[in-house]
């Protein structure tokens, strides 16, 4: 079964004012303060404070969550559509590559062919193919860097239909240009082409004869923030695989930064991590694989905790079914985390019980849960109180700063909790991954997570 990514369809919103979310169990408003004061790990909620800035720049937080939303909606559904359906490059440096927040999804930064020509491309870890626009292009949409001429690459070869890598994709025929591809994900976008190998280059590291689709015919919304796509998963298209790294780690930068004076940047590792682990507050849980999705990395949630109230979730709900449904998969391409519905409207109706505002019943957002936010005194800034949650995985429970799952827009007058509802998998979303480094470790079959200020990497 082809694995999934989540690519978007855009929402179009009209550009309000932008705002910023910070987190304090405090009264302060202050910039200042929020970003230094130390949370009680005690305390049952958080306070939230939305800061108006001027309008006219970049759009807000709330903006770019919207435009994930129904981009997100269309991946869960395509992937539990798909599993209802189902019932090598050697390298010894360390791959990095610099990754910043897109609309919705992260962007990582490479350069492909001799010459090398650069590029970014949206990380997903929820698929395996690597893929850019290639010439010549019988569909392709705008994007910010020239569409790929292999002509102009003396490292460009075409892959055969008796190799592996071509074997390994979901769909492909075998053509005239050796073998052809065609790659779906979860929105039914898809890329069409032919499979080849090429010189690519992650920052100072060039590694010769990556498998990549030369995309000819690319068709689908959402693409067009990048050139392409680089897929993380665990199957052999993957870089993850190609590279035969056993161990690799993202940190997202938080969606809510001011990209008016340039778009913060973290970094994708690909190999050794000690490093990155130096830091005494590791959450590690086992990684879980489900032979009917191989590609997807499955975790073992167990609850979910909102303010002092665990929730009567079955340990059934986020388990993987015999038929390979159900399960929790962790994915940077997917905008917010999606939860069983039984489970997730327990925490729907915990966060409204314990929430002292009104919600917003208008539907405008394409979110589940929103409330109306108190009105505006006129400063700019305003603060509401919101519980905690905490996701227990096995072996780690994971307390989420506030910013990692409610999000708002004080121009709209609402602040929404960045949750959905899902009839069949779960999937913890990059929203709730910012500001941590997360650490895959194949060889030890471990995620960790470890937060971190990623802009600061």
């Amino acid at each position: 079964m082809a694995s999934l990514r989540l690519l978007f369809s855009s929402l179009l919103f009209t550009i309000f004012c932008l705002q910023l979310l910070f987190l304090s169990p405090t009264l302060s408003t202050s910039r200042r303060v929020l970003h230094n004061h130390v949370t009680d790990q005690n305390e049952a909620g958080f306070r939230v404070a939305l800061t108006h800035v001027d309008s006219g720049k970049n759009m807000t937080k709330f903006e770019r969550l919207q435009l994930g939303v129904k981009r997100g909606n269309l991946r869960l559904e395509r992937l539990i559509n798909n599993m209802m359906a189902s019932l090598s490059v050697e390298s010894s440096s360390q791959v990095t590559s610099p990754v910043h927040a897109g609309n919705g999804e992260f962007l990582m930064n490479l350069a492909i062919g001799t010459p090398p020509e650069t590029y970014s491309a949206i990380m997903d870890t929820g698929s395996d193919l690597i893929w850019t626009q290639c010439k010549p292009c019988t569909k392709c949409f705008d994007a910010p860097t020239p569409v790929f001429d292999p002509k102009k690459s003396s490292s460009f070869s075409k892959v055969s239909c008796s190799n592996s890598l071509c074997k390994a994709l979901p769909t492909s025929d075998c053509g005239s240009d050796g073998c052809e591809y065609l790659y779906s994900y979860g929105d039914y976008s898809s890329t069409q082409g032919i499979l080849a190998t090429e010189t690519f280059m992650f920052g100072k590291v060039s590694v010769p004869s990556v498998g990549f689709g030369c995309g000819e015919d690319n068709e689908g919304s959402g693409f067009n923030q990048g050139a392409g796509l680089v897929g993380l998963g665990r199957g052999p298209l993957s870089l993850v695989s190609q590279l035969k790294k056993s161990t690799f780690s993202y940190c997202l930068t938080s969606i809510n930064d001011d990209t008016s004076s340039g778009n913060p940047s973290s970094t994708l590792v690909m190999g050794s991590l000690e490093s990155q682990i130096a830091n005494d507050s590791v959450f590690t849980t086992p990684l879980i694989k489900n032979p009917s999705q191989p590609s997807f990395y499955y975790l073992s949630l167990q609850g979910i905790s909102v303010g002092n109230v665990d929730l009567p979730i079955k340990k059934s709900t986020f388990a993987i079914n015999s038929d390979g449904t159900g399960g929790v998969i962790i994915d940077s391409g997917t905008t917010i985390t999606y939860l069983e519905e039984s489970a997730f409207n327990m925490v729907k109706k915990e966060f409204v019980s314990q929430t002292n505002l009104n919600v917003d019943n208008s539907g405008s957002t394409g979110l589940d849960l929103c409330f109306e936010l108190p009105s505006d005194d006129g400063s700019g800034e305003m603060s509401i109180e919101i519980p905690k949650l905490v996701f227990h995985f096995d072996g780690a429970s994971l307390d989420l700063p506030g910013e990692n799952y409610m999000i708002g827009d004080t121009n709209a007058g609402v602040a929404c909790l960045a949750m959905g509802g899902s009839s069949g998998i779960s999937i913890f979303g990059n929203i709730q991954q910012q500001n941590m480094m997360v650490v895959h470790d194949l060889e030890k079959e471990t995620l960790s997570f470890i937060p971190t200020k990623c802009d600061q990497l």
